[in-house]
């Protein structure tokens, strides 16, 4: 049975599942569709695109589905998807895609901390922690179990791979490759992420080979390419090894504060 405050406009086409609290002076637009479980706050507004799966929370203030705050967005009809059991706190904007039939999307048991900013066609994977006033520009991908600390700032096309701690208010204008710590502005490299990996159960002798590899990457004096070589042939393989060896080779040797270009040998 859901719960729906009669101070609550919800469009007549709205699609609302069961167990749903929807309180007062939220605004639930036509073309939304919201899980079972979910809780709608006060002044929360579901605009027309949002695809809600179950058990989610939705806290004062929050826009979803927002139109997208981009010049080349001429009004197609697009998508904001989120998963299951997800906390949106107060003031978070979730923008739609500028693409018809396109996707803005969000996993399953993420944390969006208040005043943060998800813009059009950006990926937001599953256990994934935004800090406060987190600001992630359009096109960006956030992997899985990673971590922004509060006043980070990602610019657009910006991947940040899995098991990623980005530190507070850094400008994260490169891509950031799985398993690290990234601090400072500049960014730079701070180390691997071995707190957060040893609460995923990562066995220790993985670690020592991450840790392994980005020595080699950002402390050996090379270029990404000759550290992907010595990476291939140095380090044990293992899943850890082979997706930071694939993430850099993937993104052209271009991660943050590293470059094709840093070094000349």
């Amino acid at each position: 049975m859901n719960n729906i405050s009669p101070m609550a406009f919800v469009h007549p086409e709205a699609k609302i599942g069961e167990n749903v609290t929807i309180e007062a002076f939220a605004y639930v637009d036509r073309n939304t569709e919201i899980g079972d479980g979910c809780i709608i706050g006060p002044h929360v507004s579901i605009m027309s695109g949002a695809r809600i799966g179950k058990n989610n929370r939705f806290y004062d203030g929050c826009i979803i589905a927002a139109t997208p705050q981009d010049f080349r967005w001429k009004g197609e009809e697009s998508y904001v998807e989120i998963g299951d059991n997800n906390t949106i706190r107060e003031h978070v904007i979730i923008n739609r895609s500028i693409v018809r039939n396109g996707k803005t999307k969000i996993g399953n048991d993420s944390f969006i901390m208040a005043q943060s900013h998800v813009a059009h066609d950006s990926e937001i994977g599953s256990w994934v922690v935004i800090g406060n006033s987190v600001k992630i520009a359009g096109s960006c991908k956030i992997g899985n179990f990673s971590i922004l600390s509060s006043c980070s700032l990602v610019h657009e096309k910006i991947d940040v791979g899995e098991w990623v701690l980005v530190k507070g208010g850094c400008r994260v204008n490169n891509n950031v490759p799985p398993f690290t710590i990234m601090a400072h502005n500049p960014i730079a490299y701070f180390g691997v992420n071995a707190f957060i990996m040893r609460k995923g159960k990562f066995p220790e002798e993985h670690i020592d080979d991450i840790a392994k590899c980005y020595r080699h990457i950002y402390q050996s004096n090379t270029s990404p390419f000759n550290a992907m070589v010595r990476c291939k042939a140095d380090v044990q393989e293992s899943p850890e090894r082979d997706a930071i060896i694939k993430f850099v080779e993937d993104h052209n040797f271009k991660i943050a504060a590293l470059t094709l270009d840093t070094y000349n040998d």
